[in-house]
């Protein structure tokens, strides 16, 4: 580790030795190994836990859902601390606001809520690369996960920071953090370096002190189990439904042959990716499960049990035999609903924990609420002086987002056509390096689209001289497995017949900064001041108004028989909608962004196509289409190919 890094562990260190607790008095938690169960302040004790992302939901929710998990009868939370929801930009950490996760951690401490803590650094979830920020990419050959240095040295200082915060939330310190987790189902990941895990444990135990209960948490397998437990840390399983409970607890035994049962992540539902049905996973099965468990005595945390949403670009992406990204929606047929209402599931379980008075179901609601009708703005091709304000970057060959340092969202890459194309010319990207998805425009005319893993070649025309862009999408990264080193851009050269296209200017584009600004709006008056009704296709911003009414309740935005895109109201960015791919047909909408009593700003980016008629309803209940079967694998341990294949590191020029 480098000295720098060391010299800075050491400082944090000191300061820890003079900070207080939140409040005095003899408490503990710890392991009874001879009695097998956890122990809290010298008694016996069980938690009943579920899953939460304060950053999937709003602030102004967070207690709202906390409560409702406390009602359900939980004596705890399980928490995911996503890194780079906090350090965005190297060196530069928030945390306030919707990423105050102290604040978070209050509020659970006041409902009564106990906290099983699980910091990473990788954390999976479903989430932009595992939660791993897209800056350490920037490390051409860098190996995350493991105890390559220049991973190790981001880590330590990451955890330099986060770490001294989370002390005085402890139990023994007067918090309400029982346990804290080291990585995320490491087992599942072909790195399996025990080195890499020493030196977690080694800050862990550093920043947290001896006595602090670290887990780790993996697959019901035993590779999992071999390469992703280490003495000192408590082995925990998990497993879903489907499973044998005996056969899994008598894995977990086999790595820890005494202390407590627990299962870290016991699945309520599943994720989505695009092109997908909806999971479900029966709430009559669940409750059972669940309650045989508990019967034995384990400690269950229920992965999840409020899914949320992933706003903006903060949903991840799997890639087993081809790239599969995850929808907006974090719904995950979770107890409560992605916009917090209380299921039939919820009540199942309720019914087997029996501590609380009964929460009522929301009644029926009517179908559809608004309906109104958004205006052309313009194709992003003719918005760039006010989308790209830094200009663009002259390359002979086209750079990655991260070379660029554009981390998430969009980039547009511009050239000329090489000569004359009269006849319709094949433009390939041979290496599949269109990462994720690219909307290729000649002189302002949508030509088509490529896509990875998918569509690796269209047909264009022009003259020579033709003004080309193409517009490529980061559709968010890799989350799991051994490709989550996943580049954004065009990583290596297209071909247009036989000419391989150089000498390009890149865009990096600020749209949400422009749309937070005030931007379609507040310039409509002297920019477009005749807004087209007629839909276009290629990548196209639309905007309109919706007066307020008086009434700010939670909606899903539907944008039928739009193709694919991105909607922002207010100036937030709710994340992607594609009812082209399904099975999400809806955007959840908090009801705190909605003013009751100033105009609402409604601005969507359609990247295909839209319809006609230019509409988009206002629903008070989402649409996912669904199905039946329910998942085997663990979340975020799905079988991984039986050898991991090299770290993929295609980038650059080819």
């Amino acid at each position: 580790m480098a000295a720098g890094v060391l010299l800075f562990v050491a400082v944090n260190l000191a300061c820890l030795s003079v900070s207080g607790n939140l409040a005095s008095g003899e408490r503990s938690f710890s392991i009874d190994y001879k009695n097998n169960y956890f122990l809290k302040d010298g008694k016996p004790f069980q938690y009943i836990s579920g899953s939460i992302h304060y950053s999937r939901i709003p602030r102004y929710y967070w207690k709202d859902r906390l409560v409702k998990m406390y009602m359900a009868g939980l004596n705890a939370i399980q928490v995911y601390v996503p890194w780079n929801f906090h350090e965005a930009v190297q060196g530069v950490h928030n945390f306030t606001g919707g990423q105050d996760l102290e604040h978070f951690l209050d509020l659970a401490n006041q409902t009564g809520l106990l906290v099983i803590l699980r910091p990473g650094p990788y954390i999976c979830a479903e989430w932009e690369m595992g939660g791993l920020p897209a800056w350490l990419l920037q490390k051409p050959n860098i190996i995350l996960r493991s105890a390559d240095a220049d991973y190790v040295e981001a880590v330590s200082n990451w955890l330099a920071v986060l770490l001294p915060k989370m002390k005085p939330w402890l139990y023994i310190n007067g918090g309400n953090i029982i346990t804290v987790q080291v990585e995320n189902e490491y087992g599942s990941y072909f790195a399996c370096d025990y080195n890499y895990m020493r030196h977690l444990r080694t800050l862990f135990h550093l920043f947290l002190g001896e006595d602090t209960v670290l887990f780790t948490t993996d697959g019901n397998t035993d590779k999992e189990m071999t390469c992703g437990t280490l003495e000192g840390l408590y082995a925990t399983v998990d497993f879903g439904t489907d499973t044998n409970i005996t056969k899994a607890f008598n894995r977990q035994r086999r790595f820890e042959p005494r202390g407590p049962l627990v299962n870290s992540e016991f699945y309520t539902g599943w994720l989505d990716h695009w092109g997908d049905q909806h999971a479900v996973v029966d709430a009559q099965k669940v409750s059972r499960v669940l309650g045989e468990m508990l019967a034995m005595g384990a400690n269950v945390n229920m992965y999840m049990f409020e899914g949320g949403t992933n706003f903006g670009y903060w949903n991840g992406a799997d890639h087993d035999t081809k790239f599969r990204s995850v929808v907006t929606s974090y719904d995950y047929d979770a107890p409560l609903s992605e916009a917090g209402d209380p299921t039939e599931k919820l009540l199942a379980i309720r019914d087997v924990i029996k501590q609380v008075p009964l929460i009522e179901l929301p009644p029926t609601k009517v179908d559809i609420l608004i309906t109104f009708t958004l205006f052309q703005v313009g194709n992003i091709s003719s918005l760039l002086n006010t989308l790209s304000t830094v200009g663009p970057v002259k390359s002979q060959y086209p750079l990655t987002f991260e070379e660029m340092k554009q981390f998430y969202g969009y980039m547009l890459y511009r050239t000329t056509l090489p000569r004359d194309l009269s006849e319709p010319t094949p433009l390939i990207s041979p290496l599949n390096g269109v990462h994720d998805r690219a909307y290729v425009s000649v002189n302002g005319v949508f030509q088509g689209l490529l896509e990875r893993d998918t569509m690796l070649v269209i047909n264009v025309t022009g003259q020579q001289g033709d003004t080309v862009d193409i517009l490529v999408e980061n559709m968010g990264r890799v989350n799991f497995g051994s490709k989550i080193n996943d580049y954004k851009g065009l990583l290596s050269n297209l071909i247009l017949g036989k000419d391989v296209l150089t000498d390009w200017k890149i865009y990096p584009l600020d749209i949400d900064g422009a749309i937070a600004g005030g931007w379609p709006h507040s310039d409509s008056q002297k920019s477009f001041p005749a807004p087209q009704k007629d839909p276009s296709v290629g990548p196209v911003f639309y905007m309109g108004t919706l007066q307020p009414n008086g009434l700010a309740w939670d909606t899903f935005l539907k944008l039928n028989e739009w193709t694919k895109g991105q909607v922002w109201i207010n100036g937030v960015n709710l994340g992607r909608y594609w009812p082209a791919r399904g099975p999400q047909l809806t955007l959840y909408i908090p009801g705190p962004l909605l003013s009751t009593t100033l105009p609402n700003n409604i601005t969507v980016l359609e990247l295909e196509g839209a319809p006609a008629h230019l509409r988009v309803l206002f629903m008070d209940r989402p649409q996912l289409i669904v199905r039946k079967p329910t998942p085997v694998a663990a979340t975020c341990s799905a079988n991984l190919l039986s050898a991991a294949r090299a770290l993929y590191n295609q980038k650059g020029n080819s």
